[in-house]
């Protein structure tokens, strides 16, 4: 039975389903949104956001862990210098979903916007 197991699959292996989340973050870091389909940025939100939680604490274990999740330190640079110090106040919520009228060409399927608030702008 399938009671209280929250990860979503989205029809891949684990391998596969994690290295689609770690190529997402990634691109979500440096492009600061990307346009997804919903089930895709509904599963992406909550691990960016423990990644952009976690990087607020400075040191080298935190560095390590990020390099461990990310496996990129360019990305792990954006996110602990250009990021997080524009969130520095917030408590939370650092990503937002929106939703686009068009649909993916290929596949008709509904498409989203997610990205990182700009702090720095509100």
């Amino acid at each position: 039975m399938r009671h209280h197991k929250t990860v979503k699959k989205l029809d891949r292996l684990a391998a596969a389903r994690k290295a689609l989340w770690r190529t997402q973050m990634i691109s979500l870091i440096f492009h600061k949104r990307m346009v997804t389909t919903p089930a895709k940025a509904k599963a992406l939100r909550p691990k960016i956001e423990k990644l952009i939680t976690k990087s607020r604490q400075p040191g080298l274990a935190t560095r390590r862990f990020l390099l461990r999740h990310l496996n990129q330190p360019r990305a792990v640079e954006e996110l602990m210098t250009v990021i997080v110090p524009r969130q520095h106040q917030r408590p939370g919520g650092y990503t937002r979903i929106i939703p686009l009228s068009r649909r993916r060409r290929g596949d008709g399927a509904q498409q989203v916007q997610i990205e990182i608030i700009d702090q720095a702008k509100l």
